[in-house]
């Protein structure tokens, strides 16, 4: 029997074109090479953070990480800001995209571009004007207030920049839902309240996870902006690793950040995870 001659490449199966093969590796090379590096090297037993020399194997700069009060103070603000902003801008995208999708008013192309333009304002300009704004208005939290009461400045911030991207996301999602559905539970009597949680809501939850997870990674990561938002003693992950690199790249931040990337690693596990046990199975 003849041996079955293999179908040509076709213009979308980009698997079987080895230039394109070439060019994910590379790409994926040069983005993820640095991560691994930095992982790698904060188990190296060297004074030096940035040192390429391998001295041997140690796990006592995590040691001193956990140790270092002053570090571990601003790795947890920096995971409540990112959490509460989250939540907040989650609520506050949702809200914005099914206004945006479902309504019709006066000025609504106004409005999107109100709600698009923290996306493409550059970070420096915002961090200036909600320093502005917090100043000119007196809104500045004492240095007695409560956690997490004293990051309500940076929060406030870090939501301002961050529900447009979660609105973007989920609105995208909701573009794709069938209102035929929502016109059939009406006419089976059921309130506008319920065909939003039930129907609505349920379609809407693999934006909600993408824009939660946006949210938080722009959150953790973000350093313009909380630097001229943040007071003197409220000092986040970001900015407490760069007052410590303009002097020296210690073992400590490499392993800090190991730490944080394990995190982010693990809330996406977990958001992935969510959202395949809430679709139904086919």
């Amino acid at each position: 029997m003849a041996r079955e001659r293999r179908a040509p490449a076709g213009p979308f199966d980009y698997s079987r074109k080895l230039s394109l093969r070439l060019v994910f590796i590379i790409g994926a090379i040069f983005l993820y090479a640095p991560i691994v590096v930095l992982v790698i090297f904060s188990f190296n037993d060297s004074r030096r953070g940035g040192n390429v020399i391998w001295k041997g194997f140690t796990t006592k700069y995590y040691e001193k990480a956990f140790n270092n009060d002053a570090l571990v103070e601003a790795f947890i603000n920096s995971l409540a800001i990112a959490f509460i902003s989250t939540l907040i801008a989650v609520i506050l995208g949702a809200l914005t995209a099914v206004v945006l999708w479902r309504f019709r008013f006066p000025l609504k192309p106004v409005f999107e571009g109100m709600v698009s333009l923290p996306i493409v304002i550059p970070e420096i300009c915002m961090g200036v004007s909600l320093a502005v704004f917090f100043s000119s208005f007196g809104l500045y939290v004492p240095r007695d207030m409560p956690f997490p009461l004293n990051l309500t400045n940076i929060i406030i911030a870090h939501i301002t920049f961050s529900f447009p991207f979660a609105a973007m996301v989920i609105r995208t999602r909701l573009n794709s839902f069938n209102r035929e559905m929502e016109e059939a539970a009406k006419d089976l009597g059921a309130t506008e309240f319920q065909v939003f949680r039930d129907i609505l809501l349920p379609h809407m939850k693999p934006g909600l996870v993408a824009g939660a997870l946006l949210a938080f990674t722009l959150s953790l990561d973000d350093f313009v902006i909380t630097f001229f938002t943040s007071g003197p003693n409220t000092v986040t992950f970001p900015i407490k690793v760069y007052s410590m690199v303009r002097f020296s790249v210690t073992p400590e931040i490499n392993a800090a950040s190991t730490i944080l990337i394990l995190i982010t690693l693990l809330v996406t596990f977990l958001a992935m995870r969510f959202q395949s046990f809430e679709e139904p199975r086919q």
